[in-house]
This record gives C-alpha cells, sequence and structure tokens, in this order.
C-alpha cells in the first residue's frame, strides 16, 4: 500500500535517479570483460586445468599456436620468424631451422623431423605465448601475428578461433538488439491495444537492461554467450510483467476517478502477480548456477539478476513513465487484433480426449528424439564460426597438408632418463592416430648428448621440473576417436610417471564432456524440484505441479528432440540452458490459466464451465507472453553467423511458441481428464462436489 503510493507520489525523482543510473550503467558495460574461451569454465582441480597451470608457471607458456606458411621460400619465413618472435608476449617460436645456430650439420636433423614440418607448398611453426590461451595480451599477439605474415600464413589454435568469435560477436551484438527490440515492438503493436505503450515498454525494459549489463561490472567478466544472449533474453522474459501492469491499469482506471489512484492500486495488483511468475523464471536461471562448469553460473546470475531488475522496473520506472505519458497513451489506444476466445475455448473442450490421444501418441517419440539429441550435441567450438573464417580455413588447411587436427601436450618429470623418454615416445606413437611425438629427445637425435644443446633450445622444451612433449593427432577435438586416444596416452604416459600430465585443448574437452554430461542431469533435476516446490506453495496442491510441469516439459521433449528428427547438432551447452530456461519462462502460462481454473471452481462453477473461462480469459495473455517471446529471439536465430548463438535462439523462439499451444490445448484437457484428482489433492479444493452437474457452453 504505502510502496505503490510512494512510487506514484515520486515517480519524477524515480525517473530522473533511473536516467542518471544509466550513466554509470554505460561505464560498467563497456569496461566488463568478455570471456571467448568455453576452456576457462572447467573446474580448477581437474588434471588439464592444472596442467596448464604448471606449463605457465614451469615454462612461462600458456597459449600455443600453429602457424602455416604457403608458398614462402625458407628464407622469407626464417625472416617473419623473427618479426614474430619480437612481438610482445610471444616465449618462444619452434621451427625446424631451431637448430641451425647449433655447431652441429643440419642433415643431423632427423628426416621424419624436417618431413612433418614441411610439404611441397607449405612449412609448418609452432608458437608459444607467455600469456593465456584467451588473455587479451595473446589476442593481440595473434592479430599482431597475422599483421606481421600476411595472407600467405594461417593463424591455427584455440586464441586464433577467439580472436575470430570476438570480432563475429563484436559486429553482431548490436544487431541481435535491434532486430529484438524491432521484433518485439511489431509483435506488441499488433497485439496491444495501444500504438505508443510498446516505446514506453521499450524505455522501462531498456534501463533496466542497460543496469543488469552495466553491474555485471561486479563479477569481473561475463562470457560472449552471456553478453550475446542476456539482453535479449530480459527482454523476452521480463516484456510479460509491462503487459501486467498495462492491463491492470486500465482495469483500475474504470475503478477510480483519479488515474494515480488507479496507478497505485495497479501496482499493488501487479506486484502480487509479478513476484509470484517471477519466481519460477529466476529459479530456473539459478538451476544454472549449479553446474559445475561455470559458465552456467555465469549465464544463471546474470540473467536472475536481470529478472529481478526486470520486476523492480515493472512497478517503478514503467508506472513512472505511462503517469507521464498518460493522456498520449490513452489517445492512442486501439482495439487489439486477438478476438474474443469464448467460442474457440469451446471448441477445444468439446474435443479435449483429441488431444489427450495427441499428447500419448507423441510423448514416446518426443522423448526418444530428445535423450538422442542429449547424445548428438558437438563440443569444438570451430563448428559455429562460418567456414570463411580465418580460424576455420587454417585449422582445414592443418588437417588437409599436414594430417594434424590436433594437439596434445604432456609434462614429465625433467629427472626421466633419455632412455625412459625414448620408450614412451615410441609407445605413444603406436597409438591409433597419433601422428608423431615432438621430445626434445627426437629433435635432437639420439646422437646428440643433451648437455651440449644451448639453453634457448633446451629451454622451449625442458625446464627444472618438467619436460614438455607436444603430441600431434590426425583426429579432431571432441571426436570419440581423440577421447579414446586420450585414454590410451595416458595410461602410457602414467606407466612412465604417475604424475604426469596430458594437457591441451582435446584434453580439456574430453573434461568438458565428461563435466557437462553429469551438469545436464543435476541442473534439470534441480530446476523441475525447485519449480515443483514453488508451483506446490503456490497452487496449495500435490497433482497440479506434476500437471504442470508434464506439460512444459512434454514442449521441452518436442522442442530438444526435433533437432535429432532434422538431422541437426546442438552446442554441447544448448540442451542445459534451453531445457531451464524453456521451463522457467514459459511455466508461467501454464501458472495462469491455472490459477484462472482454481478461482473458478472455488467460486462454484462446474468443471467444464471453470476450465472454459479460465481458458477463454487466459488465451489473449497467454499468445502475447509467448509471441513476445518468440519475436524476441527468432530475428536474432535467423540473423546470427554464431551458430551456438543462433540455434539457442531459436530454440527459444520454438519453444515458446510449442509451450504457447500446449498450454493453450493439452493442459485444459488434462484439467478435463483430472479434476476429481486435483479437487481432492488441492487445499481449498478438497469440499468441491465434483459430481455436480456440467452446464453446456454454447
Amino acid at each position: 500500500m504505502h510502496f505503490s503510493k510512494a512510487v506514484v507520489k515520486y515517480r519524477i525523482p524515480i525517473l530522473i535517479i533511473t536516467l542518471l543510473l544509466m550513466i554509470p550503467s554505460v561505464i560498467g558495460m563497456i569496461t566488463t570483460r568478455v570471456n571467448y574461451d568455453m576452456l576457462t569454465y572447467l573446474p580448477e582441480d581437474m588434471d588439464t586445468v592444472i596442467g596448464q597451470n604448471e606449463l605457465m608457471e614451469d615454462f612461462n607458456k600458456g597459449g600455443f599456436t600453429f602457424l602455416i606458411f604457403e608458398d614462402m621460400q625458407n628464407k622469407d619465413v626464417a625472416e617473419i620468424k623473427t618479426k614474430i618472435e619480437k612481438i610482445e608476449h610471444v616465449d618462444s617460436v619452434l621451427w625446424y631451422d631451431s637448430l641451425a645456430d647449433l655447431s652441429i650439420p643440419m642433415e643431423m636433423l632427423p628426416e621424419e623431423i624436417f618431413s612433418e614440418f614441411n610439404t611441397e607448398h607449405s612449412t609448418l611453426m609452432a608458437v608459444f605465448f607467455d600469456s593465456s590461451t584467451s588473455g587479451d595480451e595473446t589476442m593481440d599477439a595473434v592479430k599482431e601475428i597475422r599483421s606481421v605474415a600476411g595472407k600467405q600464413c594461417f593463424v591455427s589454435g584455440m586464441t586464433a578461433l577467439v580472436v575470430d568469435l570476438k570480432e563475429l560477436c563484436e559486429k553482431e551484438e548490436p544487431i541481435y538488439v535491434g532486430l529484438a527490440v524491432l521484433l518485439a515492438s511489431i509483435a506488441m503493436l499488433t497485439l496491444l491495444d495501444s500504438w505508443l505503450v510498446p516505446f514506453v515498454f521499450l524505455a522501462s525494459i531498456g534501463s533496466m537492461i542497460l543496469l543488469n549489463l552495466g553491474t555485471n561490472f561486479i563479477l569481473g567478466e561475463i562470457s560472449y554467450i552471456t553478453k550475446a544472449l542476456s539482453a535479449v533474453l530480459q527482454l523476452a522474459v521480463t516484456m510479460d510483467y509491462s503487459i501486467f501492469l498495462w492491463h491492470s491499469y486500465n482495469e483500475q482506471r474504470e475503478k477510480f476517478e483519479d488515474h494515480k489512484d488507479a496507478m497505485a492500486a495497479a501496482i499493488r495488483e501487479t506486484l502480487a502477480s509479478v513476484v509470484g511468475s517471477s519466481i519460477t523464471t529466476i529459479a530456473g536461471f539459478i538451476a544454472l548456477c549449479f553446474m559445475s562448469f561455470t559458465l552456467g553460473r555465469d549465464l544463471g546470475i546474470v540473467m536472475a539478476k536481470g529478472v529481478l531488475l526486470g520486476v523492480l522496473g515493472c512497478v517503478t520506472v514503467l508506472p513512472s513513465l505511462i503517469l507521464v505519458f498518460d493522456k498520449p497513451l490513452q489517445k492512442t489506444k486501439h482495439k487489439s487484433i486477438i478476438p474474443n476466445m469464448n467460442k474457440f475455448a469451446g471448441g477445444i473442450i468439446k474435443i479435449f480426449p483429441l488431444f489427450l490421444v495427441i499428447f500419448a501418441v507423441l510423448i514416446v517419440p518426443s522423448y526418444y528424439g530428445y535423450d538422442k539429441a542429449n547424445d548428438e550435441v558437438y563440443y569444438d567450438m570451430g563448428e559455429c564460426l562460418p567456414e570463411d573464417m580465418n580460424y576455420v580455413i587454417s585449422n582445414s588447411k592443418l588437417s588437409e597438408d599436414f594430417n594434424i587436427s590436433s594437439t596434445h601436450m604432456i609434462l614429465v618429470n625433467s629427472n626421466l632418463t633419455a632412455k625412459s623418454i625414448h620408450e614412451m615416445t615410441y609407445e605413444m606413437e603406436q597409438v591409433d592416430g597419433v601422428k608423431y611425438v615432438l621430445s626434445l629427445e627426437s629433435v635432437i637425435g639420439s646422437r646428440v648428448p643433451e648437455e651440449i644443446i644451448p639453453e634457448s633450445i633446451s629451454g622451449i622444451l625442458k625446464s627444472d621440473r618438467w619436460e614438455l612433449l607436444l603430441i600431434n593427432s590426425e583426429y579432431r577435438v571432441a571426436s570419440d576417436e581423440v577421447n579414446n586416444q586420450l585414454d590410451s596416452l595416458n595410461s602410457i604416459l602414467k606407466k612412465y610417471d604417475e604424475n604426469g600430465m596430458l594437457i591441451g585443448e582435446a584434453p580439456c574437452m574430453k573434461d568438458m564432456i565428461e563435466t557437462t554430461d553429469h551438469d545436464f542431469k543435476v541442473v534439470n533435476a534441480i530446476s523441475i524440484i525447485a519449480i515443483f516446490i514453488i508451483i506446490m506453495l503456490v497452487e496449495k496442491s500435490i497433482s497440479l505441479p506434476v500437471i504442470l510441469i508434464a506439460v512444459i516439459e512434454f514442449g521441452i521433449f518436442i522442442n530438444l528432440g526435433l533437432p535429432h528428427y532434422l538431422g541437426q547438432s546442438m552446442a554441447f551447452i544448448t540442451p542445459i540452458c534451453i531445457s531451464t530456461i524453456e521451463l522457467g519462462a514459459t511455466v508461467d502460462y501454464a501458472i495462469l490459466l491455472t490459477t484462472r481454473y482454481k478461482a473458478e471452481r472455488m467460486g462454484g462453477a462446474d468443471k467444464r464451465s471453470a476450465i472454459h473461462t479460465a481458458l477463454y480469459t487466459s488465451i489473449p495473455s497467454i499468445i502475447v507472453s509467448g509471441m513476445g517471446l518468440f519475436a524476441a529471439t527468432f530475428g536474432v536465430a535467423l540473423y546470427s553467423d554464431i551458430e551456438i548463438i543462433s540455434s539457442m535462439c531459436m530454440l527459444m523462439a520454438r519453444g515458446a511458441v510449442i509451450s504457447m499451444l500446449l498450454v493453450i490445448f493439452i493442459l485444459p484437457a488434462m484439467f478435463m481428464l483430472l479434476d476429481k484428482l486435483i479437487c481432492k489433492t488441492t487445499i481449498g479444493m478438497t469440499k468441491i462436489n465434483t459430481n455436480n452437474a456440467e452446464v453446456s457452453i454454447q
């Protein structure tokens, strides 16, 4: 009561404070670092992560890349190598001439090593950086290497992927927001009853989006997926709250002479319904925080914060804007295109057994597709980039010219004897798909005593504690073949050095596969349990949470199962995020219908009349909500060249429509079938006579 009156009274100061807060928000948004490397979200206690830290600590090596020079003379390559060595944060460069300064004839370089670094028209060079794979310094160094080396040089490796991904994201992200705003505006202009109110909504929601993006500064950094999706998702998910307030305000204006009193009443009414509605959405996002792969926590925190700010904006900034622009808003009202749904709802209820049959027929193939699609996800982030990107071209050339699809690194105890290293290397080279193992011993050959090798050469591959070995593999990162290969290599490594570590992109990806597979089960269970408890408390029922979640989960099975039947693969993070977001964001449609059905039933209406009234009064709100989420995400899905962003937005858009249709058609059929059970298991409904006569619907 006091809060709503205070908002109305201090509407101008609220708008001034909001405008002032936009200044630090913009600064915070610009200065928040964006992380484009998925591997940094692996748990810190994994061997691969520990190994990467050891590599940095002992060898001062973080990032690693291969350069491929095409149709260049060796002397020109040597000149470029000298320039690359001078680039800041380049730690060392390994090429076949790395031993040229030794007083040893070059022909003593083992032939197999020379040939592995050269083909008829290209030569291969390895570059190590003294900063992390996705560090800003490493990315700047890769950009400079590309500039120095020219168009005949192709840069592969994770840092090159991160650089290309960053450039593409920075180019596309403003367009994501523009498309979401444009299509959401069109949807609201079409489905709402005012030509001006969509822009008032966007001003309110936009200020909360900016505030959310600005406060990400306190997190230190956010992932590129979070940055790309958070604004679009916040717009889509919190638009409902603005619609609730607008509808409530228009209803209250008919009851109060003074529009300020009407707004105070609307704020009170909206606050109760919006808080209830937002809790399920927040629960869905909070569930992501339980992932051990911490990208989920990153997205979960930012989006939960965005929903909370959306609620706050809906009951403070939006009422203030509506009151300031009340006259033009009332003058620009028009009739909504959504017709009266009375007859349509009656028709659905008359043929409700048909929808129960559809549910029964589709549930098994939907779940089968959903289960299979989860097994068909991809983990190689290179697959999310367009084929004309420098990184993708470079990796293709590395595979075609040198038959190298991935590179692993091994750290072994530096006290291991040369004989043991030779034996271990020989065993590893017999493993399927291993092209060769590059070690200090294999580079200098058995005829050169290690003692006479200059520190500038031996220091690249050996420290006081560790010796570094490079393994080039014919198998692609994140493939079943490379994962089996890593198991074999690890087995051999532990035989010679139980503390030895196998690191690199492919081992990290293998860890990621195992981690996210576990995460998917955990997050799914937590989101379902949390939302079950929330619905149980809100609806005071044991049966209703089961029915509502069953309907929305059915929609998730259809949505995430379609890629299997369409022959599409999703990025590994997609099913985890989509299943949680779709459940949290669209279960509100079901709660809206259920709450009205309960109220009608408890008010004395028979089963059929209660469901009919609930359905025809709820359909317009459900359509507006579903189409709002669809509009905000569909344009981004069509536009984005980054497959992971495009597919996540397409699944969110499709999920909104599927959930909307299921709530309109399947949920009422469930109520018709299970009304007796619902009445017996819901507080406040137990005394309803379920055998009373049903009024026919005209």
